[in-house]
């Protein structure tokens, strides 16, 4: 099943092969913003032209893209189940050092103790060579990540509303552009609110990929009242038949109580509009933060009803364990991640994938 039909399962439109070459988030931002209007009315198309020449490479396979994303991490891990499994035998020792490893690799104390009885039961004072280590890690962590394995699913209401939340520079408004170029190829009339107000950038950055993708763009100059976007944006996307509105949010710091008030009302006020909204609800994750995404979690939970996930920058960490630890004590579906910045390095999420890549092992 092609990435574009698996993570809008609603489908229908054109085919993934129609698709035009993809770009990248630096090529998308590559305009000078100076020449973009500081907003769009609600009555306007964006007009921005993106002519963005990209020379034709040899495209790998999502686990082969995955597998060098993961590679930090992968790295990281694989490399120091080696030198300590090699021509050693199974002691207290040795199993605190991996224990150690894979908390360094933010996989959590739960997981790391897991992987650690698994590797020793029936095998203690015993040598174990290091790649059924691996196996065994790849396994564990399959468990845990299989049950969130959730593919990102547009329902039937219309305009379907997805809220998407995250702190500054978890990359909130470069996944709506991606998301927003993936369902726009699959034949959605899609819409994006720039409820960001607090920054200029943010709002000129998606203006820009409205005019990409050919996204009708709703935005106010920086300052405005996002709640009230929100509300004009919900308006008019039932008016013009959109199919899927994307609203983007300011950088919410989770220990700033004013900012994550403004949030909790953009989510009052969208329910004035449709009491069923937001039908979808994506907090982005930046993997680079590490434990710090565990308390990001946390509170964007219980103010906005988050609904889902998508983790990006796997591909900047050797902390990628830190999703494992996030589905394991939140149990929210995965539904991306992304391991680069390119259109095709945001997928649907593939446990088995993700445990065999960050493990260090082949594809199977």
């Amino acid at each position: 099943m092609s990435f574009f039909k698996k993570l809008f399962s609603r489908g229908g439109g054109k085919a993934a092969e129609e698709a035009e070459t993809p770009v990248t988030a630096t090529e998308v931002e590559s305009p000078a913003v100076a020449d973009l209007p500081a907003s769009v009315d609600a009555g306007e198309a964006p007009a921005v032209s993106v002519a963005v020449e990209v020379p034709e490479v040899p495209r790998q396979g999502w686990f082969a893209r995955l597998s060098a994303g993961l590679s930090k991490s992968s790295r990281s891990i694989t490399g120091s189940i080696s030198s300590i499994f090699t021509k050693r035998k199974l002691d207290k020792d040795t199993l605190q050092d991996l224990e150690d490893v894979l908390l360094q690799a933010d996989l959590g104390l739960p997981m790391a103790e897991r992987i650690v009885e698994a590797v020793s039961a029936g095998r203690y004072d015993k040598e174990i060579d290091p790649e059924e280590v691996k196996r065994i890690l790849a396994s564990e962590v399959s468990k845990v990540l299989r049950p969130v394995e959730v593919p990102f699913a547009i329902g039937k209401q219309k305009p379907f509303i997805v809220l998407v939340v995250g702190v500054n520079g978890a990359g909130k408004t470069t996944t709506i552009g991606k998301l927003s170029a993936i369902a726009s190829r699959e034949g959605h009339k899609v819409m994006l609110a720039a409820c960001d107000t607090f920054r200029a950038a943010a709002i000129e950055q998606l203006t820009v990929w409205g005019g990409r993708v050919g996204a009708r763009v709703m935005s106010r100059p920086t300052g405005a009242d996002a709640s009230g976007l929100a509300f004009d944006a919900i308006k008019e996307a039932k008016a013009d038949g959109t199919d899927i509105l994307f609203i983007d949010t300011a950088g919410r710091l989770q220990n700033k109580q004013y900012l994550m008030d403004e949030l909790d009302k953009i989510v009052r006020v969208i329910r004035k509009q449709d009491e069923t909204a937001p039908h979808a609800v994506l907090l982005v994750l930046d993997a680079t933060t590490g434990q710090n995404a565990m308390a990001q979690a946390d509170i964007f939970t219980k103010v906005a009803g988050v609904t889902g996930l998508i983790m990006t920058k796997l591909d900047g960490t050797a902390r990628g364990g830190i999703l494992v630890a996030i589905a394991e004590k939140f149990k929210l579906p995965v539904h991306a991640i992304g391991v680069g910045e390119s259109i095709e390095d945001l997928q649907p999420f593939d446990a088995e994938g993700f445990a065999r890549a960050i493990a260090g092992l082949e594809e199977a």
